[in-house]
């Protein structure tokens, strides 16, 4: 499916679901990063180095991507995602940016709300040591001040309110929502065949210092008997054991014997 294809499927799919959310204000200044601030590393599926330079953006210009030689403006909105394989990617204005989430994750778990991000050497975020770690670490060595719009004026954070349960599933994930006046996930995985992962819950309500402690540190994972495929594919190029944590299967094998008569 070409990238328009998906797009449109994306949009069709969240129009339902339009109508549960409305936004309410928070009472709260959005907020932006005080300075720039960069990482550098290699893209997973790529292989290439590449870097981030996340900037100071006006209130209301929300969070975005800046990608390609054309150095288009690609917005970090769920309308912009299209389809791929093993890591969200946006796509606006013929640019793409690759392998989003755990810095999208850390900007929104630290309450940067407009933040440029400028994508260099390449179209997707360096991964780091596999988590949303270093990314927080980046924003908390600039900090964060309250965003301005082009009049000098500060905007209202606006926050999602849910007025109705969601549910969506896909092969053997789902992901539901229900309203709440305080944020918590629960969260589950399981893989019995890969001891390293079992299965796992995770249940908390959500703020910062959950995230920073609980969360941010969780790394990319993938199946040592996989790999091979994977790079066949023209898959995880860049990854190795510094940014991830490479599991092995557990076959389990039964020999039946029988006695001849």
């Amino acid at each position: 499916m070409s990238p328009r294809g998906c797009l449109s499927a994306y949009s069709r799919a969240l129009k339902p679901f339009s109508r549960a959310i409305s936004w309410k204000p928070t009472g709260r200044p959005q907020q932006t990063l005080i300075s720039e601030v960069s990482r550098s590393g290699t893209g997973l599926h790529s292989g290439a180095s590449t870097t981030a330079r996340l900037l100071p953006a006006m209130a209301g210009e929300g969070r975005y991507f800046v990608s390609g030689l054309s150095r288009s403006r690609v917005p970090a909105k769920i309308d912009h995602a299209v389809d791929s394989p093993l890591c969200t990617t946006l796509c606006g204005d013929g640019a793409r940016v690759r392998t989003v989430e755990h810095l999208l994750s850390a900007l929104e778990a630290c309450g940067v709300d407009n933040c440029r991000i400028e994508i260099e050497s390449g179209d997707e975020v360096p991964l780091l040591d596999g988590s949303a770690k270093g990314w927080v670490e980046a924003i908390e060595q600039v900090g964060l001040c309250a965003a301005e719009n082009s009049c000098g004026h500060n905007m209202d954070k606006l926050a999602p309110e849910l007025h109705e349960p969601m549910y969506l599933r896909r092969n053997d994930s789902f992901v539901a929502a229900f309203p709440s006046s305080k944020v918590q996930i629960t969260y589950g995985i399981d893989f019995p065949k890969v001891p390293a992962i079992g299965c796992q819950w995770f249940s908390s309500f959500l703020d910062a210092s959950i995230y920073l402690k609980e969360i941010a540190s969780s790394r990319t994972f993938c199946i040592y008997e996989e790999v091979e495929r994977m790079r066949n594919a023209g898959l995880i190029q860049g990854g190795s054991a510094e940014n991830a944590i490479v599991c092995r299967l557990v076959i389990r094998c039964i020999l039946n014997l029988c006695e001849a008569s």
